[in-house]
Formats: C-alpha cells, structure tokens, sequence
C-alpha cells in the first residue's frame, strides 16, 4: 500500500526500558542496527500496526509494555533507488512513519526474536536512549533524530543514586 506521494505508511517503534535505554535490534546477517518497525496493512490502525510489528519483531505482547506517546504526525523518508524493488521503481519513494515511544513493563527474558517465521533481529541489546547514529543505515538517520527528539518529552526521569536525572537532552548525533 502506497499513497499518491509514493510512501508507505509504516510505524516505528522506540522500546525502552526502566533506566530510560532504548532496544535497538541487529538486522538477520548485516551489521547494523535499527528500531524495530514495519508496515501498515489495509484497515489497520497505527497502533494496531504497531503492536502486531513489535510481537513479530520483538515477540513482546501489549501486556508486556505501556505506551508513553506517539509522533504527531508522519515522518518521512526516502529510500535510495538502488534498494528499491524494480517493479516499484518510479511509484516507490519511502516511508512514512508514525513513531511510538513504549515502556517494557515486561522482562528481558520476555523479548523474542525468533515469535514469526521471519526474524527481523538475530541480537539485541540495550544502548543509551542519545547514542550515536554510525550503526543505523545512513537514510533512516534524520527520521530516526526527529523521533528521538520529539518523543523524549514522555519519558520520566530515572533515578540515579537518590537524585532525579532526566533525559531530556538533545543528542550530540542527532
């Protein structure tokens, strides 16, 4: 499903844990590292989309996590035409993304990589919610930095040796 500006709506999903830590996900058999994410199928809501992308991704269920908030409005990126598949080569630009910010309330042990016939992720692992972009495919970069920076204001302050700290910073990357 595209619409007539040649993007695919699609979510993205920013998982973080009680230390305000972020899940980032390894792509099967490549060296980067992304945000679990997916497409909106036909009748589907975004966050309907959103909770079936991150059991197929992550094996995690609505009970697992809480939603903090949500990006107002689409994020957009272009995807290079060397990457695009040829028969969607001149109605295909990118994707457009609506960007949930989710609290595990669930466990680590509760994450699963291997919930659809098709993983995503063949690791995982916990990074600070401003880490550097190097890992992230060059052309999710400044969607990935727009969502991080609206969504941070949902998240509360962890607690750190008896003081309050807060996360609201905006990153050197981003």
């Amino acid at each position: 499903m595209i619409d007539r500006d040649g993007y695919r709506p699609n979510v993205g999903i920013i998982l973080t844990n009680a230390k305000n830590q972020v899940f980032w996900g390894k792509r099967v058999r490549q060296d980067s590292w992304q945000f679990p994410q997916g497409g909106i199928q036909h009748g589907e809501t975004p966050e309907q989309a959103m909770y079936r992308e991150l059991h197929e991704e992550v094996g995690l269920h609505p009970n697992h996590i809480k939603i903090l908030g949500r990006t107002r409005d689409w994020m957009r990126y272009e995807v290079p035409q060397h990457w695009v598949k040829r028969e969607w080569r001149g109605s295909y630009k990118g994707q457009k993304q609506i960007w949930f910010l989710l609290r595990l309330v669930g466990r680590d042990c509760d994450v699963s990589l291997r919930a659809s016939d098709h993983p995503e992720f063949d690791a995982w692992r916990w990074n600070d919610y401003w880490i550097e972009m190097d890992s992230v495919i060059e052309f999710k970069r400044e969607v990935y930095c727009m969502a991080l920076n609206e969504l941070v204001r949902y998240l509360p302050a962890v607690r750190v040796a008896g003081r309050a700290e807060s996360s609201k910073r905006v990153s050197s990357s981003c």
